[in-house]
């Protein structure tokens, strides 16, 4: 029988609102009996995740959540389960990563002054993976930029992320490392098993999806995050087709960030569509 799973969750070390310890805490609560934490770029919150997920009776499955770049894509992301979080060479690659990830957050911060707007840098100063949510929070709750945001109908931060920081708005500017053949190699690398993320958050297209799945594969890919909380059954059930066609597994998450989070607050919100995950080693 498969477990009650959440394979992807934040933390306050990458874009989470929650100590690792409370984001357990949370699922325990909810009734989540395979947890996986994965920060984007870090591994920094496992292993006070791993004491908390044992305290409670859960099983903490170490994770990582990568951005990468793709002739696809800006920014699909790849998540590594069951990795070791002390490997050497795990650690490094985290290093350029999050070297990469600070100076892109900084090109967008420095894009969006060009724009007109004030950014309170405070709010993501200090963080060891600072992502796009910061930036927006950065800049939703510079009290200059109060009028503005009224005049533009920007109700909250993601509203603003929305308008001027994803791929194709004014002040996106994209990373540099890795390609996803990369993140596999490095998830592969540390022992762990890698899943392509949510892959219809970041591409609409049905054809092109899978053909970057295919490509994907191909290149190592473990896994597919077919169960998403903004997944449409048709998108879910496509996904789980074409993974029963390359034999990759099919993992899903709610994809937690916090309890306040305007899409991603709450735990097993997600839906298998009547689909039998296939979890493998993740959920054994």
């Amino acid at each position: 029988m498969t477990p009650r799973f959440d394979l992807q969750s934040h933390s306050v070390h990458s874009d989470g609102a929650l100590a690792p310890a409370a984001v357990v805490e949370r699922a325990a609560d909810a009734g989540v009996e395979v947890l996986a934490l994965t920060d984007h770029d870090t591994v920094d919150g496992v292993a006070e995740a791993a004491r908390a997920a044992r305290a409670r009776g859960l099983r903490l499955v170490p994770g990582v959540e990568l951005s990468t770049i793709d002739e696809a894509g800006e920014d699909l992301h790849l998540l590594g389960y069951e990795i070791d979080p002390d490997d050497q060479t795990l650690a490094e690659a985290l290093h350029r990563y999050r070297a990469d990830r600070a100076g892109r957050i900084g090109r967008m911060a420095d894009a969006m002054r060009e724009l007109g707007w004030e950014v309170d840098e405070s709010v993501f100063a200090g963080r060891t993976s600072p992502g796009r949510p910061h930036l927006a929070a950065a800049v939703f709750d510079h009290p200059a930029n109060a009028a503005r945001l009224a005049e533009e109908e920007l109700s909250d931060s993601t509203a603003l992320l929305v308008a001027y920081l994803i791929p194709g708005a004014p002040a996106f500017r994209g990373r540099t490392t890795p390609t996803v053949a990369e993140a596999i190699d490095v998830v592969h690398a540390a022992g762990g098993v890698a899943v392509w993320a949510h892959p219809y958050w970041d591409i609409s297209d049905d054809d092109t999806v899978a053909a970057c799945l295919r490509r994907f594969a191909a290149a190592g890919l473990d896994g597919v995050e077919a169960f998403y909380i903004t997944h449409t059954p048709a998108q879910t059930s496509r996904l789980v087709a074409l993974a029963d066609e390359l034999g990759l597994l099919t993992t899903g998450s709610a994809d937690f960030h916090g309890p306040e989070h305007p899409t991603f607050s709450r735990f097993l919100a997600y839906d298998t569509g009547g689909a039998t995950p296939r979890l493998g080693a993740i959920g054994a």
